[in-house]
Formats: C-alpha cells, structure tokens, sequence
C-alpha cells in the first residue's frame, strides 16, 4: 500500500508556507524507504517537489513509497557505494540523509553501523562538496545525549553516547558541522526523539516501540514491557517529525545547526502502553520483563525552543490523538500484518 498525503493541499484561504519554495526542487531522500524516509518522501511530493529516493532496502520497504510517478524515483542502493551517491548528490538540489542502520543492527554489528552510518555520511558529504547543492539536513538521534544531567535536555547539553549507535550518528554530525566549518557546506542535524505513526509497519522487526505495542495489544496478546516501565520517552509524531525536518532544509537560520525534534513532553513507558490499550479498547494486562542491552537510557524529554525560535517550527500533534491516528492508520487494509489482525 502506498503512502497518502496528509493534507487536502492548498486552497486560496491557505496562507503560503515557507515549505512551498521545495515545489519543483530536486530532493534527494537517501533511506527514504524507511519508515520517517517514507513519510518525508509522500510530504515532498505533496508539496511539488521531484524526489529521488535512495535506499538499499535493507529496513525500508517499497510499499511505504508513494505510488510510481513523474515526481518520484527510487534507485535501490547503498549509500556506502560511493560511485552510485556521486551522481545523485550532483543532480539534487536538496538532500534529506536518513540511510541508517538502526540501533538494534547497531548493537548486533558495530562494524556494519560504522560502515553506513558514518562512512556512507561522508560519502554523501564528500559528494556534495563540490556540487551545489542549497542544503543537506542529516537525521540524528537524541540517543547521543545518553542519561542527561537534567531535563528537558537542550541542543548545548553533554552528549554522552551509550551504544554504537549513538556513536556513529554523533560521528555523523561532526562530519556535518566540520564539513560545515571546512568547506562551507550548507548542513543542518536534526536529533530525532523517538518517532512513531503510520507506515511504522509493527511486521518489520526493526520497527519502534509504539508499533511493537499496537501490534500485540490488537492481537489480544500482553505487550512486554523491559524493566520496570518507568523508563521514560518523548513520543514524537511522524507528521511533525516531517515538517522540522524539511523547515530545517529550507530555513535561512539553519546553516551549521543541530535541532532537538521532539515535544518537550515526558511520557513513561507504562504510560503509553495503558493509552494504547484504552484506544484499542482490548482487555490486555502488560507483562514486564528483563530489560535489555540497548535500555540504558532512563529519562529522556527534549527542549525545543530553538527549533520554535529558528526554524519557526513547534509540533502539532498530542501523545493521544498521535496514538489515535496511528491506530486507525494500522486498522486499514495493508496496516496491520494479517497474522496479527483481529
């Protein structure tokens, strides 16, 4: 199933956007089949733009791509293949670097999350040195800040990386911003915070905690919770996630900057497993089990501030109403594995 926009597009009421300038550019989405890749992908087409996508389809997935048309191109391969990322970079105007290997992969194959994470990143930078490309925004992780001193945690704070993982998308923004500081290359970072919504597909075994959740509670099953389940999140919707980051390409203020793109809201886990059980309205009971490798993070709630003041940009979407949307967007056709539908 492919991708839908979200919105009903512009009308003459609709006040002009800032995002309107992208109509018409050429936007390169490397791992834009992925989950969040997929979503920035069907927003620029949205808008007009024309939109290469590059992914190995390694996590990502073809289904979460727009339908096949004139705006829309997929070239299947890796960002660590530096003769396929040379004439990309050099035919886009602007490039959205999500292609990533993700924490679990990371912690199982440090080696491999090095290779794309920092190698391919490079890759992409050392292409657009000599191009002219308008800016590059690199997908980050608020994995970099590991357990803060204080919250809500701001872009100035102490990185404290905990997992390969977050090493290696940390590497990736020294690459930026040096590349930034070098060769005045136009880049931004966006340090993402726990992203969840629709194409989040609950049947890759690499998707997120939210869509693990939905899956077993709408199967009538327990959602194991690691640990004790006071580990908290800040939960962010897919839909804003999209909007920072593609502000954050076109923003004048954004050149050499990292933002932190979450709500500034504090969420438990076992907080969001009872407001996923209380939409889906099943009688499930959470089962807690050990924790693992990778939950070492304990607290974690973003200060956005500077994202509101730069880049102009705030989320739009509650915790609830984000969970709401995701659980309709799972109960249509193609949303929910069929071995988990009820």
């Amino acid at each position: 199933m492919g991708a839908t926009p979200r919105n009903p597009g512009m009308t003459e009421s609709t006040p002009p956007s800032v995002l309107d300038r992208l109509k018409g550019q050429r936007v390169l989405v490397t791992g834009g089949a992925g989950f969040v890749g997929s979503n920035v992908v069907a927003r620029l087409i949205e808008l007009g733009a024309l939109v290469t996508v590059l992914d190995d389809f390694f996590t990502g997935e073809e289904q979460n791509l727009p339908p096949a048309s004139e705006q829309l191109r997929v070239v299947r391969g890796s960002v660590v293949d530096e003769s396929t990322v040379i004439p990309l970079v050099a035919a886009a105007d602007y490039i959205i670097h999500m292609a990533a290997r993700n924490i679990i992969i990371s912690m199982r194959n440090p080696r491999e999350d090095f290779a794309t994470n920092i190698g391919g990143t490079l890759n992409i930078l050392m292409a657009a040195r000599g191009s002219n490309v308008r800016r590059i925004v690199y997908a980050s992780s608020a994995s970099v800040y590991g357990n803060p001193r204080s919250i809500p945690i701001n872009e100035e704070d102490a990185t404290n990386m905990l997992s390969p993982y977050a090493v290696s998308k940390y590497g990736g923004e020294n690459y930026c911003k040096a590349f930034f500081e070098s060769y005045d290359l136009p880049v931004a970072s966006v340090r993402y915070s726990n992203v969840y919504g629709p194409l989040q597909r609950p049947d890759n075994p690499y998707c997120g905690v939210v869509a693990r959740f939905f899956a077993a509670v709408m199967a009538g099953e327990a959602p194991l919770i690691h640990g004790d389940g006071e580990q908290t999140r800040d939960y962010t919707f897919v839909d804003d996630a999209v909007e920072a980051t593609l502000l954050a390409a076109v923003s004048a203020r954004a050149d050499g900057q990292v933002y932190n793109v979450g709500t500034g809201r504090e969420t438990s886990v076992n907080q969001l497993v009872d407001t996923i059980i209380r939409i889906t309205g099943r009688d499930v009971i959470p089962l807690h089990i050990a924790r693992r490798d990778i939950d070492n993070i304990r607290r974690r709630v973003l200060g956005i501030e500077k994202a509101r003041r730069e880049l102009r940009w705030a989320p739009d979407v509650t915790l609830e109403n984000g969970l709401r949307k995701t659980h309709e967007w799972l109960m249509r056709p193609g949303g929910l594995p069929r071995q988990v539908r009820v």
